[in-house]
C-alpha cells in the first residue's frame, strides 16, 4: 500500500454544513482507523494519480488518514471486485474509471460482480477528452480530410489501443460508425507501446488523453485532428461535434464508489466532501492543469450517469462485436 489503469488506460481541503459538530457523523457511522481507496491498477496510471488527489483532498476534509491501494490487473476486476467484496463500513471505497461501465457490455454475465446492484456511487470526480492524432506521415490536415482519406482507401489506416474494449478503442468504432469509414484497430498489451509504435509511424494514428500527447502534439511528432470534449489546453483543435460527428464522444470518467449498503451519513459527508473539493478548492486548478474536466458529481448524479454509460457502450459493443481478449 502507498499512502495518498485496467489496462484501458493519469491536495486540497474543503469544508461543508452539518447538522450535527464537526466529525460527529463520520465518527458514528465508520469505524476508526484509515479510509482505502481500492485503484484496479497499478500505480502510475492516471487514474491512480487523480485518485492520490482525490484522497489528499478527502483526507483534510474528513480527518480521517486515507490510502490508496493499488490492485491491478482482469481488465480492472481483480480491483473492482474486492471493492464489491469489502464490507460496507465507510473504510473501503474503489475509484474507478470509464472500465468501470464499459465492462458490464464487455464480459457480460462473466463481471464477477454486479456493476449497478454491488456498488454505491460516491461522486463522480472528473472527465477527459480524448483526441485523435495522425502520424505526419498521414496527409490530412484536418478531420474531414482524414474521412475523406479513409473513405478513399477502406482498410489501410490503422489504430491501436491498449486492451480490447478500451475507451480509445471504443473511440475508434465511434469514428467508424458516425463517419461510414473502415478503419483496422489493432490490441496492444499497455499504452506505452502503442505511444511508441504511434510515433514511429508504424500506426497512422490513435485516441490518447490531452495530456499523454501534448508535448508530441506541440513538437511536431504528432497532428491532432480532433477531440471528443472542448480542450483549455487544444483550444485550437475543434471537436468532433464542430465537424458534424456528434456520435464520436468517448470521454474516460473517474469516479469515487463504495461497497453496497454502505451507511447513507457516510456516504453522504464522502460525496460533499469531494463535490466541495472539486467544485471549489485547489483540486479543480490541479484538475485543470493537468487537462482534466473538473465535475464534481454528487451521488445520485453520478448513479444516473454509470447507468446511462453502461447503456451507450453496450450498444457500442454490440454493434462493433466487440470480444475482451481471450
Amino acid at each position: 500500500m502507498t499512502v495518498l489503469s485496467r489496462r484501458h488506460w493519469m491536495g486540497a481541503t474543503a469544508g461543508w454544513t452539518l447538522a450535527a459538530p464537526q466529525g460527529t457523523a463520520f465518527a458514528q457511522s465508520a469505524p476508526t482507523g484509515p479510509v482505502k481507496i481500492i485503484v484496479p491498477y497499478p500505480p502510475g496510471a492516471a487514474t491512480d494519480a487523480l485518485a492520490r488527489l482525490l484522497a489528499q483532498a478527502l483526507e483534510g476534509a474528513v480527518g480521517a488518514t486515507f490510502i490508496v491501494d493499488n490492485k491491478g490487473g482482469g481488465a480492472t476486476q481483480i480491483g473492482t471486485k474486492a471493492v464489491a467484496a469489502a464490507a460496507p463500513d465507510g473504510q473501503t471505497l474503489g475509484f474507478v474509471d470509464t472500465a468501470f461501465v464499459i465492462n458490464p457490455g464487455l464480459f457480460g454475465d462473466a463481471l464477477p460482480y454486479d456493476t449497478l446492484r454491488d456498488f454505491t456511487p460516491v461522486s463522480l470526480m472528473a472527465k477527459a477528452p480524448l483526441v485523435l492524432v495522425v502520424h505526419p506521415s498521414v496527409q490530412a490536415q484536418d478531420i474531414r480530410a482524414f474521412v475523406a482519406l479513409a473513405k478513399a482507401s477502406p482498410g489501410t489506416l490503422n489504430y491501436g489501443s491498449a486492451d480490447m474494449g478500451s475507451a480509445p478503442h471504443l473511440a475508434g468504432e465511434q469514428l467508424a460508425r458516425a463517419a461510414g469509414i473502415r478503419i483496422n484497430h489493432i490490441p496492444y498489451r499497455g499504452g506505452g507501446t502503442v505511444l511508441s509504435d504511434l510515433l514511429a509511424g508504424h500506426i497512422q494514428f490513435g485516441f490518447t488523453t490531452v495530456p499523454t500527447m501534448l508535448a508530441h502534439i506541440r513538437s511536431g511528432a504528432m497532428r491532432a485532428l480532433a477531440v471528443t470534449s472542448p480542450s483549455g489546453l487544444l483550444a485550437g483543435v475543434p471537436t468532433f461535434a464542430d465537424a458534424g460527428l456528434a456520435g464520436v464522444d468517448a470521454r474516460p470518467l473517474f469516479g469515487l464508489v463504495a461497497p453496497a449498503r454502505t451507511p447513507a451519513a457516510v456516504v453522504s459527508r464522502l460525496s460533499d466532501a469531494a463535490v466541495n473539493a472539486v467544485q471549489k478548492g485547489p483540486l479543480r486548478e490541479r484538475l485543470q492543469e493537468q487537462g482534466f474536466t473538473p465535475l464534481g458529481l454528487p451521488a445520485a448524479a453520478f448513479q444516473a450517469r454509470i447507468a446511462t454509460e453502461i447503456a451507450k457502450w453496450r450498444e457500442v459493443i454490440r454493434a462493433g462485436g466487440i470480444k475482451p481478449d481471450a
